[in-house]
């Protein structure tokens, strides 16, 4: 059973949700503007003109969303803000999945005392303030999205390590893994051919639940100075300069805060969805 095969149901089901289907069309509309606005819009993203400082937004201007303290335009530096956000979480997200499918399918499969270490490594790594830990890391090394993208990482596998485990329990006592081990396949094998398959529409529907997680602490790093570092931006890293000219400029704090939220709710909603489409209890 192919990952795709697998998908199949939750695809089809997806369609048919309108809550579900609008955030993953609100998200595709998003990524599209965030990847191709550059090349649609006159202005760059690190161009000043220091005669139009902390213009108001209007649409009767070539800037939509105003521009900040330095003349750069804000319509510009969002959708940047936009891309680096989205594709910091994805990557971040792709980490722990990676990690954590990983170590959660070793340890439910071959049980036991290997299965009860594993676990309470994972228990003791849950008692660790893990976001004082990140903001240590980005303080000792040198800043970079590398550092970021296995910081994030490291945080959000822990939980998907523990569904995956769950899962991989559950599965193991099937009769097409015990059809697989008397035809002689290696446990290496059933995990990748015969678990993995099986577990990964539950594990995309978890991944859209920690996305979210891992948007909200690169934007709480790049609020607080230690994420994305000038010239380049994220939501965060606007919303952080938008603060300081609330009062003045209040569209720098407003026009990012709104698209961090409307990212959030959508992932969101769209997790919520899929986990009650995947649901083989709920209500038909």
């Amino acid at each position: 059973m192919s990952a795709f095969a697998a998908l199949k149901p939750l695809a089809s089901r997806l369609t048919g949700s309108r809550t579900v289907s609008t955030c993953f069309f609100v998200l595709i509309i998003l990524g599209a503007i965030a990847v191709l606005g550059p090349y649609l819009i006159p202005n760059n993203y690190l161009s000043t003109d220091f005669d139009g400082r902390l213009l108001s937004p209007t649409f009767t201007d070539q800037h939509f969303f105003g521009t900040d303290e330095l003349g750069r335009d804000l319509f510009a530096r969002t959708m940047l803000g936009v891309r680096v956000t989205l594709f910091i979480a994805i990557i971040a997200s792709v980490v722990s999945l990676t990690i954590g499918v990983l170590y959660g399918a070793i340890a439910g499969f071959i049980g036991g005392r290997v299965d009860a270490l594993m676990m309470r490594a994972v228990d003791a790594l849950y008692a660790l303030p893990f976001i004082f830990l990140v903001i240590l890391l980005m303080v000792v090394f040198e800043r970079s999205m590398l550092l970021i993208f296995v910081a994030i990482g490291a945080i959000n596998w822990l939980d998907m390590a523990r569904i995956v485990r769950g899962q991989t329990i559950s599965l193991k006592r099937r009769e097409f893994v015990d059809a697989a081990r008397l035809m002689g396949v290696s446990s290496a094998g059933i995990i990748w051919r015969h678990i993995t398959p099986n577990i990964f529409g539950v594990v995309i529907v978890y991944v859209t639940l920690t996305i979210p997680q891992a948007i909200l602490v690169e934007s709480f790093l790049s609020f607080l100075g230690l994420g994305i570092q000038e010239p380049q931006t994220s939501l965060g890293a606007l919303v952080n300069g938008g603060v300081s000219h609330m009062e003045s400029a209040s569209w720098l704090l407003i026009i990012p805060a709104s698209v961090l939220a409307v990212i959030l709710f959508c992932f969101n909603f769209l997790g919520d969805g899929l986990r009650e489409l995947a649901d083989p209890k709920r209500k038909t």
